[in-house]
């Protein structure tokens, strides 16, 4: 047996012995096919995907589906769009393991590397986050459905959701949206950018051809940790000219992730009032994220790497086989564009959320700041409520999204970093889980309320002792 293979029967006796209180305490619902109907529906296999299903699971809610879009190999960024060597967290930041030491990155590492490997480790690299993702799944036994996609929501009888996967309706009582970056939204570029050929342009999230880059010219937008990755891609590939326009004077190379990262933030932002909210997330989102020491080295290193700061895009244009682009100091050209320019919150581009999108409260529906903090990016955030869930616009008007759980990128004006993070894990999923097991708790109120009437198992049975007088009846 290998080390991986005990370590996997330790979690599995880890999670035996911790598994208090056992008694099964759901029944299925039967949605209006006539077949049984899931507790919760998550969607998105990536590690908050698989987090949220291993809290489920460890709360006694088995009767549970994970779906994910893409093959297997190719869930979450890790082994697609992620072009960083390792990942930027610290190793000791824990994750889908939920506290549960045996299960965590790095039982894992040292079982397959050694303790020695692991103490000598600086970051961990992204190939053996994905293998140890992967390894959890399978440990636990998380419910996968891989290569499914949703594309409606609606709500049926018995107070239900009806999910459509791969063209078939699929019944729930819970729905978490566990998608990702541009999970409320789409990957953005400048539209003037969009306009131009494929050939000529990509998004950091594309699938690019870094090789057929080798001796192009590369313009990058962005200065953010994803830009510079790609940036690093192209010149590896041999790319005569790679330049990085940043819209600032100076780049961003602040981390407001590592300040907010103790236990108080991470656990209480979301109860703080909406002023408090805004003025913290409004402050961090502001900053945006910098980039680490080694992700600029990547790049500095190749002489063909060069920074231009203060050079947002205002235009770009074919111009011969590549492209003009324009900029406040001067205009350049290049063969190749990459925009590392983030997502933009639209709910209607999603196609599971085009049918509700115009129903979701946004942050702007529900707050009016200061005329200093004033933000339209921020403001079209979503409003949730304190388990996560969808707030309707119209109070009285589709109050069945109250069901829907969103749990990405664009839940953090509401509770901080929690969909994608790996740093706030161990709280925002205990906190989702809570807040679904919760709603399926209370939405079988009658059912416990009539087994507590009728339950009636003794826990003594009285004898009478021999020569005892007989037990008095009462009359």
């Amino acid at each position: 047996m290998s080390q991986l293979d005990t370590l996997a029967a330790r979690v599995r006796d880890d999670l035996a012995r911790i598994a208090h209180p056992r008694m099964p305490w759901l029944q299925p619902h039967i949605g209006p096919d006539g077949e049984p109907a899931l507790d919760v529906l998550v969607v998105g296999a990536g590690q908050s995907g698989l987090g949220i299903a291993i809290g489920l699971l460890r709360a006694h809610v088995p009767n549970i589906l994970v779906v994910d879009r893409a093959r297997r190999d190719e869930e979450g960024p890790w082994l697609s769009y992620a072009r960083m060597h390792t990942l930027r967290s610290p190793k000791d930041y824990t994750g889908p393991d939920l506290d549960l030491p045996s299960l965590g990155y790095q039982c894992w590492h040292e079982a397959r590397y050694g303790a020695a490997h692991w103490a000598a480790l600086d970051l961990i690299t992204r190939q053996d986050w994905a293998a140890y993702l992967g390894w959890v799944r399978d440990t636990v036994g998380v419910p996968v459905q891989s290569e499914t996609t949703v594309t409606d929501i609606a709500p049926a009888p018995g107070g239900l959701l009806a999910v459509t996967l791969n063209g078939i309706v699929r019944h729930t009582r819970k729905l978490v949206l566990a998608t990702g970056q541009e999970g409320a939204g789409h990957w953005w570029m400048p539209p003037f950018v969009a306009a131009l050929p494929t050939h000529l342009r990509a998004h950091t999230a594309d699938p690019i051809d870094f090789a057929a880059l080798r001796g192009k010219r590369v313009a990058v937008l962005g200065a953010g940790a994803s830009a510079f990755d790609n940036a690093a891609m192209a010149l590896e590939a041999g790319a005569a000219d790679v330049s990085l326009y940043c819209r600032r004077a100076e780049p961003q190379v602040i981390q407001p992730y590592r300040w907010l990262t103790f236990t108080g933030f991470l656990r209480h932002l979301s109860d703080l009032d909406d002023e408090w909210r805004w003025r913290f997330m409004s402050r961090i989102l502001g900053l945006r994220e910098g980039f680490p020491q080694p992700t600029y080295d990547r790049c500095a290193r190749h002489p063909a790497f060069h920074l231009r700061t203060g050079a947002a895009w205002t235009a770009a244009r074919p111009s011969g086989d590549g492209v003009e682009i324009d900029t406040p100091i001067g205009t350049f050209t290049a063969d190749f564009l990459i925009c590392g320019t983030g997502v933009e919150m639209d709910f209607a581009l999603r196609p599971e959320l085009a049918r509700i999108a115009a129903d979701i409260a946004r942050w702007c529906d529900r707050y009016d700041p200061p005329e200093e903090e004033r933000d339209d990016r921020l403001g079209r955030f979503p409003y949730l409520a304190q388990d996560y869930s969808f707030v309707p616009r119209c109070p009285g008007n589709a109050d069945w999204i109250s069901d829907i759980h969103l749990f990405n990128i664009a839940s953090t004006m509401s509770f901080g970093p929690s969909g994608s993070s790996i740093n706030a894990m161990t709280t925002a999923v205990p906190k989702l889980v809570s807040g679904l097991t919760r709603g399926l708790f209370t939405g079988d109120l009658d059912r416990h309320w009539r087994t507590l009437c009728e339950y009636d198992v003794p826990q003594a049975i009285i004898r009478q002792a021999a020569g005892s007088p007989a037990l008095a009846t009462p009359p």
